[in-house]
């Protein structure tokens, strides 16, 4: 008989972006190694109901998961070291804690009395951390995102104590991320930022039983020592998370330190050593890499490269599959114009235009597109990257001069990309409606919808088989009105969503198209999914493998200079 699901409370102090979800990521993966089943949940301190409407510029990519939940970054990170699907029970912010509190005194569930941050919140949040229970889980990790100190976080570091009290030693554990910065001038580390940080979330009625210390340098016994003693934990409860080349190397630091096995002795997991041949056999191969790749993004969020954190990774995983390194080019579409494209593409060996969201950079997105059409560069589209591909294709090779998305120019006389206000949703069954005055966050089709691939494509080649599911987030779609002119001119729909199977003629459903092509091109494709999502070291995404192996084949010969325009003769004609 399966014991109770077991808990690891991860805390950061000193300052943000410590590495907290990949050192919860790595401890995770070594639990799985050891043959236990793990899941992970992360708690976000900022009010809003979740990421989606959050500038990637300042917060990073917003993750999606199978059952269309918009989510921190870091659950990114969960499912590409556990080969896991993480699930909306897997994010909670403050502010979707504090509206279902609400929600409940709006009925009445309180019977009328005063709603307070403690018991109410602090119980919606305990409720939301046992939602993970289950009878076929081991252990839960539960990262709390900031760091300790945070006014926003006080209510759930609140709950966490509380459970501990109600849960016991044996079935929860706290595992505390800090900083012991090294001073160049002193040639020493210096251990008072974490002790005060400690001290910090003592004061608060927690004791952390690990602290893990995040450090550009090896951290001697000795700092150790003096950390176990300030900060009342045992001595081998002190461990180093120090800086890696290679995000993956982290779990073999760790385990090398025996992360794991302090954890297991303090949960009672049993003595069973991971396996972690398969973390190492991928450090391995990549510090081994024989080939480079360049490949050109052309975005609108590079000056933060974490906006495009999953893309960044399926790239490097696709890589991996050929023995190559990436070379990558970030390129802030906005900068592109008809003059500068050789400047800024010319050595690019695949060209990528990731999703995003509104007008700018947009003209600068369809010439990268224009440029590998016509240069036969190999291209690869993702949602918005997509849409400027079937908008950069209208214009210039159906004659469709004005085509444009409804998103950019809802007034266009050729929307070749628009809004959809209903359609079949194939996880419920139902038809789905959307209202387009819904406010930003309740307007996309978002988490994982099927796509039936076309034999003969390039598409249909690198998946192998003919139906698959990937995760959405967008407003705008392929306008279906535009499928025949746009095939007829050479576009090739490789993948759609199937037909509903209900008939109902006031809402019609039609295949929304998922998936394009140019036939005539080495590798062009676009798909208005994001198979970033679905991509990890140890299988990278069919997509991502094949655009790598086509832009590895991509030698920028002579023949693939772009074409000069016919010169007109003096008497008027063009020769």
């Amino acid at each position: 008989m399966r014991q109770k699901t077991k808990f690891i409370f991860i805390t950061g102090g000193v300052l943000s972006s410590l590495g907290k979800g990949l050192t919860s990521a790595s401890l995770a993966a070594l639990l799985k190694a050891k043959g236990l089943s793990v899941s992970m949940q992360k708690l976000d301190p900022y009010l809003n109901l979740d990421p989606g409407t959050m500038n990637p510029r300042q917060h990073g990519e917003v993750f999606v998961t199978d059952d269309g939940a918009e989510t921190d970054m870091d659950l990114g990170h969960y499912e590409r070291y556990l080969g896991t699907p993480m699930t909306r029970r897997s994010s909670f912010t403050a502010g979707r804690i504090y509206s279902q509190v609400l929600a409940k005194e709006r009925r009445g569930d309180y019977l009328g009395g005063t709603v307070q941050v403690i018991p109410h919140v602090t119980d919606e949040v305990k409720e939301a951390i046992l939602s993970m229970s289950s009878h076929d889980l081991d252990v839960v990790l539960v990262e709390v995102g900031g760091t300790v100190g945070d006014i926003e976080g006080q209510p759930f570091l609140e709950a966490l104590r509380q459970l501990k009290g109600e849960m016991g030693k044996n079935r929860c554990l706290f595992l505390h991320l800090t900083l012991v910065p090294y001073l160049s001038t002193t040639g020493e580390p210096k251990t008072k930022p974490t002790q005060h940080s400690v001290k910090e979330l003592r004061s608060i009625g927690i004791q952390p039983d690990i602290i893990v210390c995040r450090s550009s340098r090896p951290i001697s016994q000795d700092s150790k020592t003096k950390i176990a003693l300030f900060c009342d934990v045992s001595k081998d409860a002190v461990f180093t998370a120090m800086d890696v080349e290679n995000i993956y190397e982290l779990p073999i630091k760790l385990h090398e330190q025996g992360l794991e096995r302090k954890v297991s002795s303090l949960l009672r997991l049993g003595r069973r050593e991971p396996d972690i041949a398969p973390w190492v056999d991928l450090v391995k191969r990549q510090a081994s890499l024989t080939e480079s790749v360049s490949i050109a993004i052309v975005g609108k969020y590079v000056e933060l490269i974490e906006a495009y954190k999953s893309l960044h990774e399926a790239l490097t995983h696709g890589g991996l599959a050929h023995n190559a390194r990436i070379d990558f080019n970030y390129i802030n579409a906005e900068d592109l114009k008809s003059s500068n494209l050789e400047k800024y593409l010319g050595q690019a060996q695949g060209i990528l235009v990731p999703g995003g969201f509104g007008p700018r950079g947009i003209e600068g997105m369809i010439l990268a597109v224009g440029y590998a059409r016509r240069k036969k560069t190999p291209y690869f589209g993702i949602c918005l990257g997509m849409q400027c591909a079937v908008i950069e294709f209208s214009r210039h090779q159906a004659g469709l001069t004005k085509a444009d998305s409804e998103e950019f120019k809802p007034k266009s006389h050729h929307r070749v990309i628009f809004r959809m206000t209903g359609w079949y949703d194939p996880n419920t069954g139902l038809r789905a409606q959307r209202n387009p005055d819904d406010d930003l966050g309740g307007s996309m089709r978002l988490g994982s919808y099927p796509c039936r691939l076309t034999p003969g494509t390039k598409a249909r080649e690198a998946y192998g088989v003919d139906l698959v599911h990937e995760r959405h987030r967008h407003r705008f779609e392929f306008n279906p009105d535009y499928i025949n002119i746009l095939t007829k001119h050479g576009l090739v729909i490789s993948g759609q969503m199937p037909e509903s199977p209900l008939e109902n003629p006031d809402m019609p459903s039609p295949k929304l198209v998922e998936v394009v092509e140019l036939a005539n091109h080495p590798w062009f494709l676009g798909c208005q999914f994001h198979p970033e999502f679905k991509s990890s070291p140890m299988r990278p995404h069919p997509l991502f493998k094949a655009f790598i192996g086509a832009a590895l084949k991509n030698t920028h010969a002579e023949e693939k200079k772009e074409p000069k325009e016919p010169r007109e003769s003096k008497g008027g004609k063009k020769a």
